[in-house]
């Protein structure tokens, strides 16, 4: 497939500013990424967008608290009384030169990003402890990782050492011309609901008396868009896809319903 070919079918992605241009130097550099943004916001769908670009294999792995090195580099199986070595989803990547997406690091145990180090300078290596390997990167192998800085605090946050290694990237929500462009592709709802919605958004994210660990996120426009388009009133689409998904507080959910009332006036809906 011609790269041409390539970015015909790369998924969406509506640019915010010059940030497909700084992955893809980052990518002709050898160089780490660090995507840094609210939930929600684009950043995989760059991600995914950058490697169908670039023609790059993607392998993702979303972080949780129980994610531990050996889950990255790899393990010892034991296979019809044999044992035998079982590559990660990084050494995957390293060895077969594509891009890993490391979603949400932060929240992966404390172990996984020194892993990274090796493989995140000029060494561009991963050594593998269990088997004594010390792997080189293949050319086009990408490291990139993200997390939500609000999200951030004494116990969960990059290390210095950690974080000065990487290209660092920062993505907010979108402008809104260019989220109703999201909302509309996504969704293939119309211009009106699309622009209704990011309107919507904007009051939203406008509100500090209520203490929401998110924002409403482009996201959740696109699910609310998409049950709408599938028939589903307008006002039932927003309460589950938008309301109900910010809070279970029963004070703050109601608040933030008259706020959608408020903007999107009577909500029976249209697409």
């Amino acid at each position: 497939m011609n790269m041409h070919s390539l970015r015909e079918t790369a998924p969406f992605y509506a640019a915010q500013a010059a940030e497909c241009e700084l992955f893809a130097q980052a990518f002709a550099s050898r160089l780490p990424l660090l995507i840094k943004g609210p939930t929600g916001c684009g950043k995989t769908r760059l991600v995914e967008h950058m490697a169908a670009r670039l023609g790059r294999p993607l392998i993702t792995v979303s972080c949780h608290d129980d994610l531990s090195a050996a889950d990255l580099v790899g393990r010892h199986l034991i296979s019809g009384g044999d044992t035998r070595w079982s590559d990660g989803p990084l050494a995957r990547a390293v060895r077969e030169g594509a891009i890993c997406y490391l979603d949400e690091v932060v929240e992966a145990r404390k172990d996984t990003t020194v892993v990274l180090h090796p493989l995140a300078d000029d060494r561009r290596l991963l050594p593998i402890e269990r088997t004594g390997e010390l792997v080189p990167a293949t050319p086009g192998f990408m490291l990139v990782i993200s997390y939500n800085p609000g999200y951030q605090n004494l116990l969960k946050g990059l290390k210095p050492s950690t974080r000065q290694r990487f290209v660092a990237l920062s993505l907010d929500y979108p402008a809104p011309e260019i989220e109703r462009r999201i909302v509309q592709a996504e969704s293939g709802c119309s211009e009106a609901l699309a622009a209704e919605l990011v309107r919507l958004a904007q009051a939203l994210r406008r509100l500090n008396e209520h203490e929401l660990e998110e924002n409403a996120s482009t996201r959740l426009l696109v699910m609310a868009a998409r049950l709408a388009v599938a028939g589903l009133g307008l006002g039932q689409a927003v309460q589950a896809a938008v309301i109900a998904a910010l809070s279970d507080d029963a004070e703050t959910v109601a608040a933030l319903a008259e706020v959608a009332a408020a903007v999107l006036g009577p909500l029976d809906g249209h697409a």
